[in-house]
């Protein structure tokens, strides 16, 4: 098996040999500037991990792999322009730095190179892999309308957040790796057992996330912590916090989502009090693990050496593990 971080070197070097059109530059330059800006290429890297666990040829995933990363940074640069995002890893968005018009067209053309790519897949798959990789592109257009939705909606629920990050987030984790294990020769109850996996590894991770917006220290977080209270966001802490809190608490908590203007550190302070007055630290991480279970159920089902399985395992533990 080869090691996760030698297959996400591998296409971070793929990525830069990519070619596109040189002409017109204002349509392709934008695309290549999305892609130089890195990242960790965990979804790729995927597609070629389940295809060497299934004994397939690395390298011939490659191109689909590719498919995956481009896919992802069009639904990136489209996303941008909706949030008015002024950053993308650091660096000046498309949006911002040519203009609205341009990052709209270059998007929808990465959308299209991304089919090119997926189309190098071996005819007697190919129909079978399209299906999947639709699929998955459509799941995430619903995901993120759902996310905009739940902006100016009052009335969110938790098992509606749950569906709309399995759409967003988690349906790319499960299309990669069931795309990859298919190219490695894997049945299709196998392909669908893992992309099971990789969907509630997915959300088990999205949750996490949630908590260490929250709980985790900015050092070893990488990003402001209580940015989703800032931005009223609907996560899975706020909406359990509603749910749990009492009346008193739950006028507390309105007043901060509904404020026009406040004191980030104050509002922070005031939002985590009330999240450690109801417990939903508890409740967030509980449900993380019941995802994960599943996972891991999953994986159990998986006609793979234990070898293979072990691997997976580690994979997914390095995953959720992340300290406070």
């Amino acid at each position: 098996m080869r090691e996760l971080q030698k297959l996400q070197l591998l296409i971070d070097n793929a990525v830069t040999e990519l070619q596109f059109s040189p002409y017109p530059a204002e349509l392709y330059e934008p695309i290549y500037y999305i892609l130089s800006m890195g990242g960790k290429r965990m979804r790729p890297a995927l597609l070629l991990m389940a295809c060497d666990l299934f004994g397939g040829d690395v390298e011939k995933a490659v191109p689909p792999a590719l498919a995956i990363e481009v896919f992802h940074n069009f639904t990136l640069m489209h996303d941008d322009i909706m949030d008015k995002a002024p950053l993308r890893r650091g660096k000046t968005t498309v949006h911002e730095r040519w203009n609205q018009n341009a990052a709209i067209l270059s998007g929808d053309v990465m959308l299209i190179e991304g089919y090119k790519l997926m189309m190098q897949v071996e005819d007697r798959l190919l129909r079978t892999i399209l299906n999947v990789f639709n699929d998955t592109a459509v799941g995430v257009c619903e995901g993120q309308q759902l996310d905009m939705d739940f902006e100016i909606r009052n009335d969110v629920k938790i098992d509606e957040y749950i569906y709309m990050i399995r759409l967003k987030t988690a349906v790319v984790l499960g299309g990669a790796l069931k795309i990859g294990s298919l190219l490695g020769g894997a049945e299709m109850k196998d392909a669908e057992l893992i992309a099971e996996f990789g969907e509630n590894l997915g959300l088990a991770f999205q949750l996490q996330d949630d908590i260490l917006d929250v709980y985790g220290s900015p050092e070893k977080f990488g990003k402001q912590v209580g940015g989703d209270i800032i931005s009223n966001k609907k996560t899975y802490l706020l909406l359990k916090s509603l749910e749990l809190a009492n009346v008193e608490q739950s006028t507390e908590l309105n007043k901060w989502i509904n404020a026009g203007s406040f004191d980030n550190q104050q509002k922070v302070e005031a939002v985590t009090g009330i999240y450690n007055a109801v417990g939903v630290k508890q409740h967030a991480e509980d449900t993380m693990h019941a995802y994960a279970d599943k996972a891991f159920e999953a994986l159990e089902k998986l006609n793979l050496p234990e070898e293979n399985k072990q691997y997976l395992r580690g994979f997914a533990d390095s995953l959720m593990v992340r300290e406070y």
